[in-house]
């Protein structure tokens, strides 16, 4: 049994590392695992049985995850905003801004309405882990992080969360690129026009090849000195603001400072640094394995009712975005890459894009990226209304 603080760190991380490296270098059945499976929740799920079967001892190791869980988190925001710059977001146009946020909206409405639902079956606590799933389906995984950072979710129904998002998600991702073949039919039933879609692409793929810089070990140290030093600047700013409103929580307050920093400095020459989702993506596995370590997999007894209630939220979402898209003639491609940049981030959202048409990719990544700069706050406020609901 482990009962070193570092050593129980250097495992999840060496863990989280194998992971990485089988999912990246993989080929045939293995791609095929990871393409359903992806590697993040893997790390959650492994470590999760790590705990169940005592690897660490608990008490023991609990200086180093509490020391360690909220100011790597807060250092992951940072360095997942900074790919986030606003001025690029506008370009994207009013229609595809507005599908992007009639995406996120239907999805906030889809999970009240799941909640009222099946809280009777999961429990009235459920708010909490469909919260931190809320953030997941906005923005992304380091999304869904923050947000367990900011209301203090228990480890067990981030297990229930991430269940969610893996096979709900993977299945959600084939059925929409399944409907690309009804593309020509929803467009001429929403009579929707692509000419403006065809111009923004153009325009952002020219922008990308412009602005395309090296990894370098310069830019990788000032990143993460940058990440660390927001962390630590937000944690005490956090305490302050908390002290002197005595309104939410500290954890909250942290979030919405880093954020607003991330968001600021996006816009700097720090903004332009390459390898700040490299940063982001080492911080977040590092926080999903803290967070997993915690947790014991005898815990997750009702997961197929949480399974259940995740495609309640998908089938409202669907439902309710159909509509929108009716109403206000948006195309296939909008509101299908829209429902996946708030679904799958940026993981998934260029993948459906680039599935169009390759000169769309950049279109898919930038609506990801909204969904990263709302998801944290959007998904904070729809946990508050189903806490209320509960």
């Amino acid at each position: 049994m482990i009962t070193n603080g570092f050593t129980y760190v250097a495992v999840l991380i060496f863990m989280a590392a194998v992971l990485v490296t089988l999912d990246k270098s993989s080929t045939g059945v293995m791609k095929k695992f990871f393409s359903y499976v992806p590697a993040v929740v893997l790390c959650y799920l492994i470590a999760m049985l790590l705990c169940t079967l005592k690897v660490w001892d608990m008490e023991a190791t609990k200086p180093a995850y509490t020391a360690l869980k909220n100011n790597m988190t807060y250092a992951m925001i940072f360095a997942m905003l900074l790919r986030c710059d606003i001025r690029k977001v506008i370009k994207l146009g009013p229609k595809m801004l507005i599908g992007v946020l009639s995406a996120t909206a239907t999805i906030v409405v889809g999970f009240i309405v799941a909640f009222l639902l099946m809280k009777g079956v999961i429990g009235s606590d459920a708010w909490m882990g469909l919260g931190a799933l809320c953030g997941s389906w906005i923005g992304g995984s380091g999304n869904m992080v923050a947000v367990q950072a900011a209301l203090d979710i228990s480890e067990a129904d981030m297990g229930y969360a991430l269940v969610i998002d893996s096979i709900d998600y993977s299945l959600w991702v084939m059925f929409l690129l399944w409907a690309i073949q009804l593309a020509p039919k929803f467009n001429k039933w929403t009579k929707a026009d692509t000419k403006v879609l065809d111009e923004v692409s153009v325009r952002l793929e020219e922008e990308a090849k412009a602005n395309t810089k090296p990894i370098t070990f310069q830019s990788l140290i000032l990143l993460i000195g940058s990440a660390l030093l927001v962390s630590a600047v937000a944690s005490n700013l956090g305490t302050i603001l908390y002290d002197l409103t005595n309104f939410s929580d500290k954890a909250t307050w942290t979030v919405l400072v880093v954020t607003a920093i991330a968001l600021v400095a996006a816009v700097t020459p720090l903004g332009k640094v390459a390898g700040s989702g490299e940063v982001s993506n080492l911080l977040l596995y590092t926080v999903i394995g803290l967070l997993a370590s915690r947790a014991s997999l005898l815990e997750l007894g009702d997961a197929p009712a949480w399974i259940i209630t995740g495609f309640i939220v998908l089938l409202i979402h669907a439902v309710l975005l159909i509509i929108i898209c009716k109403l206000l003639k948006l195309d296939m491609f909008t509101a299908g890459v829209a429902s996946l940049a708030n679904i799958g981030g940026t993981a998934s959202a260029p993948v459906l894009a680039g599935s169009y048409s390759g000169a769309l990719v950049p279109v898919g990544i930038l609506m990801a990226l909204v969904g990263y700069v709302i998801g944290t706050p959007v998904a904070i406020v729809c946990a508050r209304i189903m806490s209320m609901l509960a």
